[in-house]
Formats: C-alpha cells, sequence, structure tokens
C-alpha cells in the first residue's frame, strides 16, 4: 500500500489558504476516488482506495498543525507498515511560482516546518515529496500573511488547474512511483515564467507561519 499524505491546518478558518493547498489536493484525489473520510488510528483523517495500483492507496490529512505533520504521518506509517519509500507528501512551496509542480525523490526540509517535523519522526528524509508553487506574493507583504491568506484573482485558476495535476501526479507516484513523477511534472508548468524557481535549495524559514498556530490537544 502507497500512502499520500496532503499537509495543511484543520479547520475552517484554514480552509481555501495557500498553506492548505495539500489539503485540496487529497479532496480532489477522494473526490475522484468516490471514499470519505474517516478517522484514523492517529490525528489524522484517511480515505482508503482499495482499487488501484497494486495494493491500494491510503489518502491522510494530518489533523496536527502543520508543524507538527511528522506525528500524525509517522504513527500512520508504522500503523500500516508503510516504509517511508511509499509515502508521498504533497504540500506548498512559497519557492516555485503559482501552479508549478516538482517532485524529489528525498531531500532537506527546505525550510518548510511540516517537512521538517515529517523527517524528524519518521528518522529519515528519504521520503518522497511532490511541492506545489504557491509563489511568494507581494515581498511587501509578510509571507505569514501571503501563506495564510485565502486564494484569489489570477491564482485561484491557476491553483484549480495546479491541484488537479498533483492529484494526477500522486495516482501516477501509486502506479508508476516516484522517478516517473519527476520525469513527466517536473518540466510541466501551469503557468509561463522567465525564470524557473529551484525548490531544491534552502528556502527561508516558514516557521512565521507555523510557529503561531496552537497546538492541537
Amino acid at each position: 500500500m502507497k500512502l499520500v499524505v496532503g499537509l495543511g491546518n484543520p479547520g475552517p478558518k484554514y480552509r481555501g489558504t495557500l498553506h492548505n493547498v495539500g489539503f485540496d489536493v487529497m479532496d480532489a484525489l477522494a473526490e475522484r476516488h468516490h471514499v470519505t473520510w474517516e478517522s484514523a488510528p492517529t490525528e489524522a483523517l484517511i480515505a482508503k482506495v482499495r482499487n488501484f495500483g497494486e495494493n491500494g492507496m491510503l489518502l491522510a490529512k494530518p489533523l496536527t498543525w502543520m508543524n507538527l505533520s511528522g506525528r500524525a504521518v509517522g504513527e500512520l506509517a508504522r500503523y500500516f507498515r508503510i516504509d517511508p519509500v511509499d509515502v508521498l507528501i504533497v504540500t506548498d512551496d512559497v519557492n516555485l511560482p503559482a501552479g508549478q509542480l516538482r517532485a524529489r525523490r528525498g531531500g532537506s526540509a527546505g525550510g518548510h516546518n511540516g517537512l521538517k517535523s515529517i523527517i524528524e519522526l519518521l528518522g529519515t528524509d528519504q521520503f518522497p515529496r511532490l511541492r506545489v508553487g504557491v509563489g511568494r506574493g507581494d515581498p511587501r507583504r509578510d509571507l505569514a500573511d501571503h501563506v495564510l491568506g485565502r486564494v484569489g484573482g489570477e491564482d485561484k485558476e491557476i491553483l484549480a488547474e495546479a491541484t488537479a495535476l498533483a492529484a494526477e501526479a500522486a495516482e501516477r507516484f501509486v502506479t508508476h512511483g516516484i522517478e516517473d513523477v519527476m520525469n513527466t511534472y517536473n518540466r510541466r508548468k501551469t503557468v509561463e515564467t522567465e525564470k524557473d524557481a529551484d525548490a531544491d535549495g534552502e528556502a527561508p524559514k516558514e516557521s512565521a507561519s507555523d510557529s503561531k498556530e496552537p497546538k492541537s490537544s
């Protein structure tokens, strides 16, 4: 079984924000496969897609705050006995232009607190991840305000397209593996950009947006 996890923050306050793109991708997948969300044996919602790929696909949305995502991911991986290489994390990335996808087979957190938490709790950085670009917005605006802001304007259409593509990419991870996803989607863009952002480098820390969120009880 492959585990596909979308990162975000729980509750209506964060619904529709840039930081919750991972949740949006999970909801798109659940709708595509006609499955419903249910409580998990940890702080997460899960949806089981049994007849897809070789051994099925497990979708998950952690109910911890973004910076504690590893707590839910680690418990799910252990409970369902899923190796880190079979866990795909879908999350936002401010260092990619809005709408662009970037898949990697592993690596550093790149300043993303959700990924940092998962690395700590899984005990390895060798797990696949799919980043969905949300851009940096107005440079005069605080980065936390940007990622916790509602999607609107031109970005709404761009990110809707990116969400559908990311759901497609997640399915391809389950059926073909991360290398195929990298070869197929890393060169594909939903918007034209003058310069391709490099998500492999160190990103500015996102602690401003993550650390302000209260821990779940």
